[in-house]
């Protein structure tokens, strides 16, 4: 039974080349060449993810290379991520790095495309939260 406290981590000297999936919170210390897919993801701060994320909660302190699609997003000062992100409500500390656009998932729950492509206007604003 997978229960609301259970984790799987992926140690600093663990490299995955494949995608990753995983219903239960995920912790990556190491690096993952591939899509990653979870409830939760916390990344280290020498992580490396080259590959899409897709989370419910991400906090990301390592470099990505890829998309983010993660209703909240926390994105640390020691982050690097070089990809589009998709997010409900955001935090992006002083010094966190994005090279990418910024795309606001739709209260209805529409998923980052579907909001692009039905063409959404000046309802649908970024809440962009920045904290030191």
């Amino acid at each position: 039974m997978v229960g609301s406290s259970t984790f799987s981590v992926i140690g600093a000297d663990v490299v995955i080349t494949g995608n990753v999936s995983a219903k239960v919170d995920l912790h990556i210390d190491g690096r993952v060449e591939g899509d990653i897919a979870c409830a939760s993801l916390v990344q280290g701060e020498s992580s490396i993810i080259q590959g899409a994320v897709t989370a419910e909660t991400a906090r990301l302190a390592g470099t990505v290379t890829g998309s983010v699609d993660a209703r909240e997003l926390v994105i640390t000062a020691s982050a690097h991520v070089t990809g589009d992100v998709s997010y409900e409500t955001i935090t992006i500390e002083q010094g966190g790095h994005v090279d990418g656009q910024f795309r606001h998932k739709s209260k209805a729950g529409h998923t980052a495309a579907s909001v692009l492509a039905s063409g959404a206007g000046a309802e649908d604003r970024p809440a962009l939260l920045l904290s030191n």
